[in-house]
């Protein structure tokens, strides 16, 4: 089993984008982190207020799938789905 790394930014486009994250962020990390295979999730603001870094570790690609099917089917992938991501992911 090898452990899946992703790593990049979150970037909006604007000051409603930036509220829409601001309103699901803190369930989605509460969601994500109690996740099985969930090692760390972070996503931390950066000096630019439209971006902020994200950083995910999982134990391996069993338990990376199913989060990412989770997170896009969830209300916080449904209201982030127009939102840019700028990830590499390393471990697939």
């Amino acid at each position: 089993m090898t452990d899946v790394y992703l790593s990049g930014q979150f970037v909006c486009r604007n000051a409603e984008d930036v509220a829409i994250v601001a309103q699901h962020l803190d369930c989605h990390l509460l969601l994500t982190q109690a996740e099985a295979g969930c090692v760390s999730f972070r996503v931390t603001p950066t000096g630019d207020p439209l971006m902020w870094q994200v950083d995910e570790h999982f134990r391996d690609a069993a338990a990376f799938r199913p989060h990412q099917d989770r997170a896009a089917g969830s209300v916080w992938g449904r209201a982030t789905a127009g939102i840019e991501r700028r990830y590499t992911i390393k471990g697939l």
